[in-house]
């Protein structure tokens, strides 16, 4: 049950329900034309020896493309997983340890995977 005033708002109970919800909408429909922009680039590529990926990757809008993807895909990846840590893990304790881990497991992953793009793309 909701007050007046937080069903007017559109806010839930922790008052982050509806951000949260957003933004893994957001998320995903960035996702639609970066994955369809990487699923032609990546057939475009097919067979391509290292040496073509680093001049393909040397284009600007090629990094900065990557680099939006990793972060969008990294960010509705923690976005999904924590709604599925709050809904299936019981004990507080636990929960916040796990999404704790799970955050820290993203940001790492998200580094690595822009530090592989700038690293394709600044090679010399």
């Amino acid at each position: 049950m909701q007050s007046p005033l937080g069903r007017v708002l559109g806010l839930g109970s922790a008052k982050e329900g509806v951000e949260h919800w957003w933004m893994q909408r957001v998320t995903a429909i960035a996702l639609v034309p970066l994955a369809i922009w990487f699923v032609i680039a990546a057939l475009g590529t097919i067979g391509a020896d290292r040496a073509a990926i680093v001049a393909w990757m040397h284009g600007p809008m090629s990094a900065v493309f990557a680099i939006l993807l990793i972060v969008a895909v990294v960010y509705h990846l923690a976005l999904g997983l924590q709604v599925v840590i709050e809904d299936y893990v019981h004990s507080e304790a636990w929960k916040l340890a796990s999404i704790i881990v799970m955050r820290f497991w993203c940001i790492v992953l998200a580094g690595r995977g822009v530090l592989a793009v700038l690293t394709l793309a600044f090679a010399g």
